[in-house]
């Protein structure tokens, strides 16, 4: 129910976002999702409300997300200089992975102590922190000459990706690493192996807490310029990692294991966001953002298809372990195939300087 209007919004987002104020794309898609967390609460409140409503409200929630993410990648290159985007890329990986943590773990606190109805109002009433918030935020108007958002504009955008085989490499690398290499879907059946439902959480923590260690000590990517290298090691180590993580026959190797996975994961996720802030035109950001949306949701979710089937007809072990093997496979093919990735070099991109060139305009 959440995944269709995702994928299918967030393209539709992006057309939106390189057409109008992102900035009020922004208040207008926040306001509407609180609208979403109010009918959650009048659904608690209802003594026998049928499950189809939850569906429904998931289903819209979830492609509000899908519109609105596009414009709020957009915005980040339009509020800071380009040489600040490796530190904005950590912020941002750190509110993720702050919001992936803590949100389920305060919502089953607030639920246990107060209840489903008050849990949902608080979850709406906070969204008032997130509008006033981005009410302080300047207005953000469309570029110059952009026109209306349109199917013409989504596949222009897509041509756009398809003539950056650096970009192309982005998204890439990192869908065969979380197809291949991503067993979230295992994680029940490898805890019960590994000491039974107490080893459950730990081994969902793990992966934020390695991505939260290398957030707060990213300072030193501001000295790296070979991203397309950098993202390329990082998905082969996730995925040499995730080996390791089959192999390992207790609770404390498979947390390593997995908090290495995670640790770089982040790596990737920063360099990659990096390149698409400091390359990628402000005329076509939001329809990139919507693809980009596209290439870090669908991975995953196919991941835990593909780690479900192989285990399914052969064993945990085997999944786990071939799906990193493939994992580091398939970087090292890709990286053969779109050289231009490999080699890409901030300080040399033509793609950058046109941005530089666009950012010096623009102030």
């Amino acid at each position: 129910m959440e995944l269709v209007p995702l994928l299918v919004m967030a393209l539709l987002g992006g057309a939106y976002a390189d057409a109008h104020d992102r900035r009020r794309l922004l208040l207008l898609s926040e306001l509407a999702l609180s609208l979403c967390s109010a009918a959650l609460v009048g659904i608690a409140l209802l003594p026998t409300a049928p499950v189809w409503t939850l569906y429904v409200v998931a289903a819209i929630a979830a492609g509000l997300s899908g519109f609105q993410r596009p414009a709020l990648e957009a915005l980040t290159p339009r509020l800071l200089p380009g040489e600040l985007m490796p530190a904005a890329a950590s912020l941002q990986s750190i509110g993720r992975t702050l919001g992936a943590v803590g949100g389920p773990a305060l919502g089953g606190v607030l639920i246990a102590g107060f209840g489903l109805p008050l849990t949902y109002a608080i979850d709406c009433v906070s969204f008032a922190v997130c509008l006033l918030a981005v009410a302080r935020i300047r207005a953000v108007p469309p570029p110059v000459g952009a026109q209306r958002p349109s199917i013409a504009r989504v596949f222009e955008g897509l041509r756009y990706a398809r003539s950056r085989p650096d970009l192309l490499g982005t998204y890439l690398v990192d869908i065969n690493a979380m197809f291949f290499g991503m067993p979230l879907a295992l994680f029940p059946a490898i805890a019960d192996r590994l000491g039974g439902a107490k080893s459950i959480g730990l081994l969902y923590a793990a992966p934020a807490f390695g991505a939260m260690l290398v957030a707060l000590s990213s300072g030193w990517t501001s000295r790296v310029h070979r991203h397309g290298r950098a993202i390329a090691l990082a998905a082969a180590a996730w995925g040499l990692a995730i080996i390791g993580f089959g192999f390992a026959d207790t609770l404390p190797a498979a947390l390593l294991f997995v908090v290495l996975a995670g640790a770089f994961d982040m790596v990737s996720g920063i360099f990659r966001m990096t390149m698409w802030n400091q390359t990628i035109p402000d005329a076509l950001r939001g329809r990139l953002a919507g693809i980009e949306q596209i290439s870090y949701m669908s991975g995953p979710l196919l991941g835990d298809v593909e780690a479900g089937l192989v285990a399914g007809l052969t064993s945990l072990r085997f999944s786990v372990v071939s799906g990193g093997v493939l994992c580091v496979l398939g970087t090292g093919v890709l990286c053969a195939v779109l050289p231009a990735f490999v080699r890409y070099d901030d300080r040399t991109s033509p793609h950058r300087a046109a941005k530089l060139a666009e950012e010096a305009g623009q102030s």
